[in-house]
């Protein structure tokens, strides 16, 4: 496009900025689409600060327990017992924009010694890994409420002219012909688009979010904007009726923005069936239950395999010792293991399925992508139940030379007790 077209046409947006805000519909529109982004964001920037003092609170009330737990004790069986850690998954800057499966999974623990899958699955929730429609926060704004502005905005641009009877003389009139109607169309989207950013904008310079992080959100935000702009370019081009055009657009977001997404969830849950929390957390129940019956060395013979470096130490004379308690919690969580993997690798599977789904529905593709940038969708929910599990690991490794060797803890020993460190995004 040359330099005199490139001009002409931002004259021609000029004039038609000029006269779009004269309209008091579309002022209320703008005002009520500025207000609609700054509530989603502020949502989702409680949501979020409510998680992190609740994060906090707890964090600080166990170390206060482990303080009383540790007075006076030395036995390392009964402190692996009575001591609690706080598992957490710290949320992200760019968190409060898109709250996604926090609200969902259990992203914090209390953790000890014991079978870590009953720990983790005791309060996690059933299979909500692929909701389709979510916590009210900027995320839910952008997918489902933005498109039914774009129409409210676009739905009627060519029909009240028809109507009025001055769609000829405007199109005649204007050195774009009937793409004047576009321009207009595109006026009226950046206008959107500038009262959805700006309270994004502000709370961007106020969080520690990077340049990229916000000019990707932003970017989700035009996209969408471009993509039901199109749509209703499409239908208000081929319809003159107001009703009718709006109409078709109400019926094409129904379709993208829910039956799809709610179809989509329904038929990837029956082609990927996954087990779910109770489940794991009866199998694994019922192992350490029935360790109480059998042989001590029904426990110990495949500990000691699984720890060769413990073997020589592996007997169990007692009827009880700390060491055989331990090792039939781990062999609990071994029993479980199989299902525990099913799970996640389901979890895992269903998530990678919704993407394809996601091609078919710009709002669930921008949902996804939200939660991608944030930090908390499914995929970040698993790495945090990972380094849970390493965390529980490095417990165990710490533990065990104590436990199997019967040797008392120092003040010095229980200083170097681990603690939970959260792992990077």
């Amino acid at each position: 496009m040359s330099q005199k077209k490139v001009i002409k046409m931002l004259r021609e947006m000029q004039r038609e900025f000029n006269f779009a805000w004269k309209e008091t519909a579309l002022r209320s529109l703008i005002v009520v689409a500025f207000f609609l982004s700054a509530i989603s964001l502020l949502a989702g920037a409680l949501t979020i600060n409510d998680q992190e003092d609740l994060a906090l609170r707890l964090n600080t009330e166990i170390k206060s327990e482990q303080l009383q737990i540790l007075k006076g004790k030395t036995d390392p069986g009964d402190i692996a017992y009575s001591l609690f850690h706080l598992t957490f998954d710290p949320p992200s800057e760019l968190a409060f924009v898109a709250v996604g499966q926090r609200n969902e999974l259990t992203w914090l623990h209390r953790v000890r010694l014991l079978a870590l899958e009953g720990q983790i699955h005791e309060t996690s929730d059933a299979n909500p890994e692929i909701l389709t429609l979510g916590h009210l926060d900027f995320s839910f704004f952008l997918s489902v409420l933005l498109p039914l502005l774009v129409i409210g905005l676009l739905f009627d641009i060519e029909a009240r002219e028809h109507r009025d009877r001055r769609h000829e003389l405007i199109c005649s009139a204007s050195r774009f012909g009937n793409r004047i109607f576009l321009i207009r169309a595109m006026v009226r989207s950046l206008l959107l688009a500038a009262a959805v950013t700006v309270p994004f904008i502000i709370a961007a310079i106020n969080s520690n979010i990077t340049l990229i992080q916000a000019s990707s959100v932003i970017g989700l935000t035009l996209f969408q904007i471009v993509v039901w702009l199109a749509l209703s370019q499409f239908i208000t081009r081929r319809m003159r009726e107001a009703a009718t055009a709006g109409l078709s657009l109400i019926s094409i977001w129904l379709v993208l923005t829910l039956l799809i997404p709610i179809i989509g969830k329904i038929f990837v849950e029956y082609r990927v069936p996954v087990p779910n929390g109770g489940s794991i957390l009866l199998t694994q129940r019922e192992a350490v239950n029935d360790a109480w019956d059998l042989p001590k060395t029904a426990t110990m013979k495949p500990f000691t395999e699984a720890y060769p470096e413990w073997r020589e130490y592996g007997d169990v004379g007692k009827p009880f010792e700390w060491k055989w308690y331990y090792a039939f919690q781990e062999m609990g969580d071994r029993t479980a293991k199989p299902i525990a993997q099913a799970l996640y690798k389901g979890m895992r599977d269903r998530h990678e399925a919704m993407a394809w789904i996601a091609l078919l529905s710009p709002s669930l593709l921008i949902e996804r992508r939200l939660t991608a940038l944030a930090g908390t969708d499914v995929l970040q929910h698993l790495r945090y139940i990972q380094c849970s599990r390493r965390f529980h690991a490095e417990m165990r490794h710490f533990y065990y030379p104590f436990l199997f060797h019967e040797k008392a803890m120092s003040e010095s020993n229980l200083a170097e007790i681990p603690e939970f460190k959260p792992c990077a995004l």
